[in-house]
């Protein structure tokens, strides 16, 4: 089968999702880091395989920081960050798929076992750069809004769920479809 993606990359955001659950209410921003650092020390452990992937890098570095500073600082100090642990997180999400797009995009790390000689195809490098780019749009978005939402806390129901949420479940739709589309008209492109 010539699949496009090995291990998923939801696999990675997967302590970004337990950090944004856990830290959604009044000062658990430091219990969501820590847990989002274990299950991210954990995750990686556990999955391993194909070495270690920007994301995963920049899980564990961001959450690890994140809990740093929180033992650091004093209590009054931590204030800003239950208003703006969603932007924030988000934020860096965001700059780090932006970054990836200089060097390697991070969802080509999740390539499956496409041979290495089809890595520099262009319709792989392309769809790669897509969904690279769609999911760094995905998170600014999502740090706009977690900043709207502490900004004007009458809409943080859209603000930091339901929109978030169908932009996200869109994103994983386009995720899953995008490069069987992709890769279809590149063959036929061929023909």
């Amino acid at each position: 089968m010539d699949d496009w993606f090995e291990r998923s990359p939801f696999m990675g955001f997967a302590p970004w999702i337990i950090y944004w659950v856990v830290a959604d209410g009044p000062s658990t921003w430091l219990f969501g880091a820590l847990c989002a650092v274990l299950s991210a020390i954990i995750l990686g452990m556990s999955v391993g395989f194909g070495g270690p992937r920007l994301l995963d890098i920049v899980t564990i570095l961001f959450f690890v920081g994140v809990t740093a500073v929180a033992l650091l600082v004093g209590a009054a100090d931590r204030d800003w960050m239950d208003t703006y642990a969603t932007s924030l997180s988000s934020g860096v999400l965001s700059v780090m798929a932006l970054g990836s797009l200089f060097f390697t995009p991070f969802t080509e790390q999740y390539a499956r076992s496409t041979p290495l000689q089809d890595w520099e195809k262009p319709a792989f490098r392309q769809t790669n750069r897509v969904l690279t780019l769609m999911w760094a749009l995905v998170f600014a978005l999502i740090a706009v809004l977690g900043y709207l939402a502490a900004q004007v806390p009458d809409t943080r129901d859209w603000t930091n769920y339901v929109v978030p949420v169908v932009v996200i479940v869109g994103a994983i739709g386009m995720t899953q479809s995008y490069p069987t589309r992709a890769r279809e008209r590149a063959r036929s492109a061929a023909a």
